[in-house]
């Protein structure tokens, strides 16, 4: 019990590979279980044949529920997070979640909190421009906030990689649609690799001097938006035309995919964020900092889309 490790989020995209690099550093170590909780454990399926991993259906949000999983912990690792929502949401999840976590952790004794937030976080938050940059700025704040933590805090940019709902969004729309019509195509990116967020994290567990600190999780490379989506069509062999819209006509289109069933692949709080670059600030420190060499995402996407069908791009889309 006393080495185990609780990854909250951890059926998700940077979930599963932080788990599956988790399970491969813990496998003969002799060190304890990683508990992955989640709403639907049964859809995890690439996560059941890890070694020590534990799925559990556990609804996080309850504090009982939250205080058992915690008690059994000596580290944990918050992943969770939401694209969409609106203001009530994303303050349950981005703020009202590490608040009582903090709390929790402190009362069950347990100190080392590894939380993932996002690049674009601003001081103080209410001056960043949509509701998940907010909502995320006021989680940070309050796990600062607490004198017991031994608190780690990583910042990524938009993360690609193979199941990702980024690139394999974009290569899978040039696939059906004669031209993409973008808002906000020159937001400017710095798009980092799943693999290297993971191993950021897994560097936290491993070196005490990370305690306290803040860092950017970025690539190589800084690209605009049009970038990305020209690439995804390229490397998908269906390259389409790109027409920028204007910002008013692009909150007009998001508003409209808001009213369809499901989660919409662009919602009015995304283009809001956008009006801010997403990229390193210099101001923290960054991957390279850690000693870790970011991979370039034409390096790692371009085979990944290329020999992908059609259906295995919209499913790994789905899947993200």
């Amino acid at each position: 019990m006393a080495n185990d490790i609780l990854v909250l989020g951890g059926t998700g995209f940077v979930g599963r590979s932080l788990c599956a690099a988790l399970a491969a550093r813990e496998q003969g170590s002799g060190s304890g279980r990683i508990l992955v909780p989640g709403r639907r454990p049964q859809r995890a399926t690439t996560l059941r044949t890890l070694p020590r991993l534990e799925l559990m259906r556990a609804d996080i949000h309850d504090d009982a529920t939250l205080r058992n999983l915690v008690r059994q912990a000596h580290v944990v690792v918050n992943l969770v997070a939401i694209l969409h929502g609106n203001a009530q949401q994303f303050e349950q999840v981005h703020t009202t979640l590490p608040l009582r976590l903090a709390q929790i952790c402190q009362s069950q004794g347990v100190q080392r909190l590894i939380h993932v937030s996002a690049l674009g976080v601003t001081t103080p938050a209410q001056n960043a421009p949509s509701m998940y940059l907010r909502s995320k700025g006021a989680g940070e704040a309050v796990l600062r906030a607490s004198k017991w933590l031994h608190l780690t805090v990583l910042r990524p940019s938009v993360i690609f990689g193979q199941n990702d709902r980024f690139v394999n969004l974009f290569a899978a729309m040039q696939r059906v649609l004669p031209v993409v019509a973008l808002a906000g195509s020159s937001a400017r990116f710095q798009p980092v690799w799943v693999e290297d967020v993971v191993r950021a994290i897994v560097h936290s567990f491993d070196t005490p001097s990370t305690i306290g600190q803040t860092v950017d999780c970025v690539g190589p490379d800084i690209m605009t938006l049009a970038d990305i989506v020209r690439h995804a069509g390229q490397w998908a062999g269906h390259q389409r035309p790109i027409v920028p819209v204007p910002r008013c006509v692009g909150y007009l289109q998001a508003g409209l995919l808001e009213c369809l069933p499901g989660e919409p692949l662009m919602s009015r709080d995304n283009l809001a964020s956008l009006t801010i670059d997403n990229v390193a600030t210099g101001n923290t420190p960054s991957l390279t900092d850690w000693g870790i060499a970011p991979s370039a995402m034409a390096a790692i996407m371009q085979p990944i889309v290329a020999n992908q069908t059609g259906a295995e791009r919209f499913n790994a889309m789905r899947r993200g």
